[in-house]
């Protein structure tokens, strides 16, 4: 894999850095105290640059008034699985990464898997673990130990990963606004915000599964935006970035997915509902667009290779 950020300027290199630092700052934190034998043995193996900061692609168009940036994507590879569990090890990292001077505002959208876990989707030939096998770039890594090399499916392979993925999962998607749009109309605005998060989450979902039969284990809908975008940035168009109170009410909803059921203190306004299911289902029907052009590509691969 490579190993050189040369291509970044020096402010996202510093960026990085900070990143890895916290990330790794926060992990022994969380291990500290635990007396479980894989928990003193608890390491970070390697942590992975994806995305289109590793490719060199990056948008960055807070100056432009457009509002969109690339996330950083970031894989941390821990030596065990039950490391990977986000609450338990990982949600003091996020929150530090949110807040931190250094990274001025810049999202980092990091996932956590075990070595074994990694190698297992690359010898399945994992879409999205073949390209940061491929593309990324080492941040840091305690061993020199490579990942497995990826073993590549057939295009009709893909066909039939991405078909039943969108099958699957998209009539979620659907079937969440509805509800969403149903509990509003009868007054019940925070189970109208759980249902409209599942609605994005799901659409989010359905649009990383398709393209690269992989769902990141999380509930956090800017993560899922970020890696979502990063693969069709016509996604970008669902959300407006040019007031800061759509930034506002995406925040709000990003929170439904626990506060909308659990805490009392939780609000949200009929305007900001109105407008999130409206834009909600400008987003289906992107995913939709996205989707389906790539199940089509796919179909005419696959056509031509049997026509050969």
């Amino acid at each position: 894999m490579k190993t050189s950020l040369d291509h970044l300027p020096e402010t996202k290199r510093q960026q990085l850095a900070r990143a890895v630092e916290i990330l790794r700052e926060e992990f022994e934190d969380a291990l500290a105290a635990g007396q479980a034998e894989f928990k003193k043995k608890g390491r970070i193996l390697k942590v992975i640059l994806f995305g289109s900061h590793a490719r060199g692609d990056w948008v960055d168009e807070e100056h432009t008034g457009k509002g969109y940036r690339s996330d950083y994507d970031i894989l941390v590879v821990v030596n065990n699985r039950k490391l990977t569990n986000f609450t338990s090890y990982w949600n003091n990292a996020a929150d530090r990464l949110l807040s931190d001077r250094l990274l001025k505002g810049m999202q980092v959208s990091f996932i956590v898997h075990s070595r074994r876990e990694v190698n297992d989707e690359l010898k399945r030939g994992n879409g999205f673990f073949c390209d940061i096998r491929r593309q990324g770039i080492v941040l840091y890594e305690l061993d020199s130990e490579p990942l497995a090399e990826p073993r590549p499916i057939s295009t009709k392979q893909q066909l039939e990963i991405a078909r039943d993925n969108y099958e699957s999962r998209f009539p979620h998607a659907e079937g969440f606004v509805i509800g969403a749009a149903f509990h509003w109309k009868g007054g019940r605005p925070n189970h109208a915000a759980f249902e409209l998060h599942q609605a994005i989450e799901h659409a989010y979902s359905t649009v990383l599964l398709v393209l690269k039969n992989y769902g990141p284990p999380t509930h956090n809908l800017r993560s899922l935006r970020g890696f979502a975008e990063e693969h069709d940035r016509r996604l970008t168009e669902a959300w407006p970035h040019d007031r800061q109170r759509y930034v506002a009410w995406f925040n709000t909803i990003n929170e439904a997915y626990v506060k909308a059921r659990y805490s009392k203190h939780y609000q949200i306004s009929d305007e900001a509902l109105a407008f999130l299911i409206e834009r909600t289902t400008v987003l289906h029907g992107l995913v939709k667009l996205v989707c389906e052009e790539h199940l089509s590509r796919l179909a005419n691969d696959s056509n031509d290779l049997d026509r050969d």
